[in-house]
This record gives structure tokens, sequence and C-alpha cells, in this order.
């Protein structure tokens, strides 16, 4: 016990004096400006927005029920909906100066009478992709591929398969409906 305690005190020694000390700089406050995510590519130049960024979601209402209804043509019950993914440009006095889009999700939440059939499971997947794919380009948000989730509702239980569009797109070709299905879950 007394080794174990005099290793950890050496290294919380060690740790303390890495942290501190005339060699190690001043902890400095960063600017509104900085940030350690990626930045948007963007025209503004970044020192005339003067923000920080941050996680940010927006409601795409027009593309939303344009989807809902082509997603209720295969199903009448089924709920869908889109949206913005991307970030919110903050200004230090907490104001919201722009959204700035990365991608376009998509949720999805169907029917099904037997959660253990993976073909069936399979062919809505593809169905929901068909719908998504022929949507316009001017009215997906953000420009890399978004994220698909899609909800599979029995009477007794429900089955959750999350991807990102490039995945189902890279797919190899020739896959069944259950290939699909399993190929996508695994990915989760």
């Amino acid at each position: 016990m007394q080794r174990i305690f005099s290793t950890f005190l050496f290294w919380t020694l060690i740790l303390c004096a890495c942290s501190t000390g005339a060699a190690s700089p001043a902890a400095v406050s960063p600017s509104p400006t900085q940030t350690s995510l990626p930045l948007p590519t963007t025209a503004v130049p970044l020192e005339s927005r003067e923000c920080g960024y941050q996680w940010a979601n927006e409601v795409l209402p027009e593309l939303s029920s344009s989807f809902q209804a082509s997603i209720q043509a295969l199903q009448p019950e089924a709920q869908a909906n889109a949206y913005a993914f991307g970030e919110n440009c903050i200004r230090s006095d907490g104001s919201v100066a722009e959204f700035l889009a990365m991608e376009t999700d998509f949720n999805v939440s169907l029917q099904v009478d037997d959660l253990a059939n993976e073909s069936v499971l399979g062919k809505r997947i593809v169905q929901v992709m068909e719908i998504i794919e022929n949507i316009p380009a001017e009215q997906i948000a953000g420009p890399r591929p978004g994220r698909v989730s899609i909800v599979f509702q029995s009477s007794t239980a429900q089955d959750i398969v999350n991807f990102y569009i490039n995945q189902y797109r890279e797919l190899p070709p020739g896959l069944n409906y259950a290939e699909i299905y399993e190929t996508l879950k695994s990915l989760q």
C-alpha cells in the first residue's frame, strides 16, 4: 500500500511541477474568436465576426414539411423531420450573430410488424434514402452529407438505426435488404 501511495505522490509532484513554474506561460483566456472546434469556411473574415462558436440545430420547416409528406406516402402514420446541424456564432454579449450550417440531418419514425424481419427493415431504409436522395440540392443546408436516424416501432418494442448519408452511399453494390440493414446497424 505504501508503494502505491509513494508512486501516486511521485507522479502528483511531477505533474504539479510541469504545470507551474517560471517557464510555464501565464494562463490566457481565449478571445471571442478563438475556438477548439474547426471553424466553418466563410467569406467574412474571422476578425470581423468577433464571436465564439457553439454547436446548434436549426429547424428547416419547409424541408421538414415536404419530407414528412413524402415519408407519409410510404406509410400514413409515419413521422419525419429535417433540421440543419452546425454552429451558432455567439457574440460576447451572448446574442447569436448567425447560424452556420454544416449538414442537414433527417429523423424518421416508422411502424413495423416484426423487428426481427431485417429484410423489411432494410427495404424501409432504402425507401427512406430514395426520398432523401431526391431532395433538390438547394434545399439541403451545409456542405457535408448529414445523418439519418430511423426509429422502427412495433407494438411492443423499437429499434433505432443511425447512419450518415455517405455511409449509405458507400455500401457495396448488390446487397440485399437484410444485408443493408445489418451493415448500417453494425456501424453504430
